[in-house]
Formats: C-alpha cells, sequence, structure tokens
C-alpha cells in the first residue's frame, strides 16, 4: 500500500509531499530535519488517516526521534554529516540556546505589562530571525550549492541589523543617560533580558571564526553584535518600566587589617 497525504482533495504519494513541503518550508534547516524524520518515518510505514474533503489517504506520523546522531554525528543542510562537537554545531547549538533565553526573556516580558508589548513582538521577530541566522550557519559559505547559498543568505541589505538600530535608539530616548556599569538587575525581565544579552555575545564568538574563514556570511556576526547591544537597552528599559532601581556597579573596598598592639619577645629585643 502506498503512503500519501489528501492535499486539497488530491492524493499525493509521499514523495510528491516531500517535495511540496520543501516547497513551502521557509528555514531550510528546520525544513531539513523534517523533512528527514519524515523520510524515515515513511519508509516503517505507519499509519495515520487524514481527510481533507472526500479524500482520505494513510500516511506516516513523523516522530520526532530519528536516531541518525546515535553514532555522534549530525547532518548540515547541504547533507554533510559532520561530529557534534564540530565548530559548526558549537555555533548552532549556541545559537538555539540564544532563542532559549529570548523566549523565556520574552514570557516575562509579558508578565510585566501591556506597556511591554512592542517590545514583546520585536522579541518574537528576532527569534524567527535566529531560525534564518541558524540555516545560514548550516549552510557552509564555501561549500554549499548556489540554490542553497541563495536561499540561506542573511540580511544582505543590512535592514535586519538597522531595524536593531532603530529599537535602540527609540529606547534610548526615554532611558537615563548611562553614567556607570550597571549590574544584571531590575526585576526577572530585565535580569532576564542580561542573561540573554549574555548568550548573544557568546553566539557571536562562535560565529566570528566561521565568518573571518568565509563559512558563515559576516553579516550574521554584524547582526549578532548589534543584538547584544539591543538585548541590553531592552534590559534597561525594563528595568525603567517595572519602576525598579539598577544596581550599579560599586568597587568593593579591601578590608583594612588592623595593626595588633601586642608585640612579641623577639620584636622587642629588636
Amino acid at each position: 500500500m502506498q503512503s500519501g497525504f489528501g492535499l486539497y482533495g488530491d492524493v499525493v504519494r509521499s514523495n510528491e509531499l516531500i517535495r511540496f513541503l520543501s516547497t513551502i518550508t521557509t528555514t531550510p534547516y528546520i525544513s531539513t530535519m523534517f523533512l528527514n524524520a519524515f523520510r524515515s518515518t515513511v519508509r516503517r510505514s505507519g499509519a495515520l488517516s487524514i481527510s481533507t474533503g472526500s479524500t482520505t489517504a494513510q500516511a506516516s506520523r513523523p516522530k520526532i526521534y530519528t536516531k541518525t546522531g546515535d553514532k555522534g554525528t549530525s547532518a548540515l543542510f547541504t547533507g554533510e554529516r559532520r561530529p557534534k562537537d564540530d565548530i559548526v554545531f558549537d555555533a548552532l547549538g549556541t545559537n538555539d540556546e540564544l532563542s532559549s533565553s529570548i523566549g523565556l526573556a520574552r514570557e516575562f516580558c509579558l508578565e510585566q505589562g501591556d506597556d511591554m508589548q512592542g517590545m514583546v513582538s520585536q522579541l518574537e521577530q528576532i527569534q524567527c530571525l535566529l531560525q534564518d541566522v541558524g540555516s545560514n550557519i548550516a549552510t557552509p559559505r564555501d561549500s554549499a550549492t548556489a540554490p542553497r547559498l541563495a536561499r540561506t543568505e542573511f540580511d544582505s541589505d543590512g535592514q535586519h541589523v538597522q531595524d536593531l538600530e532603530t529599537w535602540i535608539d527609540a529606547m534610548d530616548q526615554e532611558l537615563p543617560p548611562l553614567t556607570s556599569f550597571i549590574l544584571p538587575s531590575g526585576g526577572k525581565a530585565a535580569a532576564a533580558l542580561h542573561v540573554a544579552r549574555s548568550v548573544s555575545r557568546r553566539t557571536e564568538r562562535r560565529v566570528v571564526p566561521l565568518a573571518q574563514e568565509q563559512r558563515v556570511d559576516k553579516s550574521v556576526a554584524v547582526y549578532l553584535n548589534r543584538l547584544s547591544d539591543y538585548l541590553f537597552t531592552c534590559g534597561r528599559y525594563s528595568a525603567m518600566k517595572a519602576g525598579r532601581q539598577e544596581v550599579v556597579y560599586k568597587k568593593p573596598r579591601a578590608p583594612r587589617i588592623k595593626k595588633s598592639a601586642t608585640i612579641t619577645a623577639s620584636e622587642a629585643a629588636q
């Protein structure tokens, strides 16, 4: 029995569905993982009834686990498999951590109040863009085919960086001048945004060597650099909106050592 889905009233074979999904999935790295999972599941031929109009088709339901990485390797968007501790996967994993930390900060921003809705929307947009950053990292610029390079090109006109700078300038107009070093503080949302800012810096450090070797678009490194500035400003802005005082760095004083009034016999003999 052939597997297929009912799409728009027509039954398509699984390989046709795979080609269809390839055309509508906007994030290549994610689509690769999903399609690989779908292909492997189709081969196992589980059954799932899906009905569209008068047409019902049997198809496999993709599983979350594929077992393809059990031997310590993973695939790039080009299909090349590399060890999971490869510098590319280190950058990809750190980029994933960055999106997760922004997601957590965004939830705290939602809890803080309606006056944070603008920032919440911006953070969601940034998380989507980080998926595109992942696609760029997962497509080595020095070996991928021209169509894949074109599909995964990131911020070629610098518009995404310009958006960050516009948002930074708008928030900075409302903030008091920065005259001292501040510590991550100012409420849950602000502190979480500072955590995301530090993860952004780490992601940038992982990407810069790849950009220098022209394995990642340099625009990715530029975006991550500006993103950390944006998240820093978001942290300050969130603290202000919450009515919380930012904790300012103060150099700790060294403890004063009191001289003892008692002297030893040997000291007295001198």
